[in-house]
């Protein structure tokens, strides 16, 4: 049976460089970065080699990174640890309403802790508009927060129109960049920002590492206690064979983006063509300010998580919203925000594309999905109750 992983926006595979730059440090190179002796001394060098290379990747300085454990857990330092820095300014966050839960839930912790926020709407492709920003954010808003792509529908927000409003009202503003550092351009000064999110598992470097770039001079309160690692802002003992990982394969996206986008978005472009000759389905997402890589549909009368099941014993994998939600059976909050009915977001279906898929791969999507979709409808209520209502059949 052939075997076709579109399931990239939940995780890429490790690339062999990547891996081969990894493994000295599991063996011989096993030292503590935080120790003062030749061991600890090549961790640490080889750490500060990291950094450049991730820093590079976004335009950043070295200094300006701080290695965290996942996108999650950058998002979380960034919304939590500037709000309590600026909370003697204001308690006031602003956030749109397709973030990624790790945003949403942190702003929730935080209005527990006194703070209140304002959900900026979508519009039907989930793309912020500026305007809407602007007339959220008031004379105590301190932090400002819109990612930069969805990974859920692929759209790409206006992040640097958005970065100025928020710098002309005095506030902080981050990114969640985790779906698109390493997989479009990403340039913190050019977009303006004061703190984005990457994580290494979306660009072909390990699951487990990740970074949260921050502008020099911006502040931040620690999550951790308990140590002084990476410049007293996130303390824990080093993962340096993660921290290798990320910066090669930051080196290789940096090199490597344009070509694997040329390669990437013809086969995404085929996919959304064959998947729309299906009845009754949509795109999710912008038609053309998507991710490269990114292909989302809705596909009505059925749910998604039943196609992921067909699809898998057809030997596909793909996903049914994000990663982080695809078991919760619930309808996406990106769907439903960008105003698609309750039902037909229950049949959301999300292709991945990585540098190793071929037209080939998406022929054979082509041909198994559709006999999918017509076996679940034929097991479908609601398209049971719609064919009868479109023959008059009581």
């Amino acid at each position: 049976m052939k075997k076709v992983y579109l399931d990239n926006m939940a995780t890429t595979r490790v690339l062999p460089e990547v891996l081969q730059a990894m493994l000295p440090y599991f063996g011989e190179l096993y030292g503590n970065p935080s120790s003062l002796h030749s061991w600890g001394d090549e961790a640490r060098e080889a750490m500060d080699e990291a950094r450049a290379k991730v820093a590079a990747l976004i335009n950043a300085a070295p200094e300006e990174i701080i290695f965290t454990s996942t996108g999650t857990e950058s998002n979380n330092l960034a919304i939590k640890g500037i709000a309590q820095a600026y909370q003697e300014k204001g308690k006031h966050i602003v956030i749109s309403a397709v973030e990624h839960f790790s945003v949403m839930h942190s702003v929730k912790t935080l209005e527990k802790r006194g703070f209140s926020s304002t959900l900026v709407p979508v519009d039907k492709y989930a793309m912020v508009d500026p305007s809407d920003v602007a007339r959220a954010i008031r004379k105590d808003t301190i932090l400002v927060s819109v990612m930069h792509s969805n990974g859920e529908v692929g759209t790409i927000e206006p992040v640097k129109e958005i970065a100025a409003i928020a710098k002309k009202a005095g506030a902080v503003f981050h990114t969640d960049a985790v779906a698109s550092a390493g997989n479009v351009p990403v340039d913190v000064k050019e977009l303006g920002v004061d703190a984005l999110s990457l994580a290494a598992n979306q660009f072909y470097g390990p699951k487990g590492v990740a970074a949260l770039y921050v502008r020099r001079g911006v502040r931040l309160v620690p999550l951790f206690d308990g140590g002084i690692q990476e410049g007293g802002r996130r303390a824990g003992t080093d993962n340096v064979p993660g921290i290798v990982g990320m910066g090669k394969a930051a080196e290789l996206a940096k090199k490597d983006m344009a070509a694997r986008a040329n390669l990437l978005q013809p086969l995404r472009d085929r996919l959304i063509e064959g998947v729309l000759k299906i009845d009754h389905s949509i795109l999710t997402g912008h038609p053309s300010a998507r991710l490269p890589h990114h292909a989302s549909f809705c596909i009505e009368f059925i749910e998604g998580e039943a196609m992921l099941m067909l699809l898998n014993l057809q030997g596909v994998a793909a996903s049914s919203g994000s990663a982080c939600t695809s078991r919760a059976l619930k309808a996406s909050h990106v769907l439903l925000a960008k105003g698609i009915p309750h039902a037909l977001a229950q049949g959301s279906l999300l292709f991945g594309f990585g540098v190793d898929r071929t037209a080939g791969d998406v022929d054979y999507v082509l041909e198994v999905l559709p006999p999918v979709v017509d076996r679940l409808r034929e097991m479908s209520p609601l398209y049971d109750k719609y064919i009868k209502a479109r023959h008059g059949v009581a």
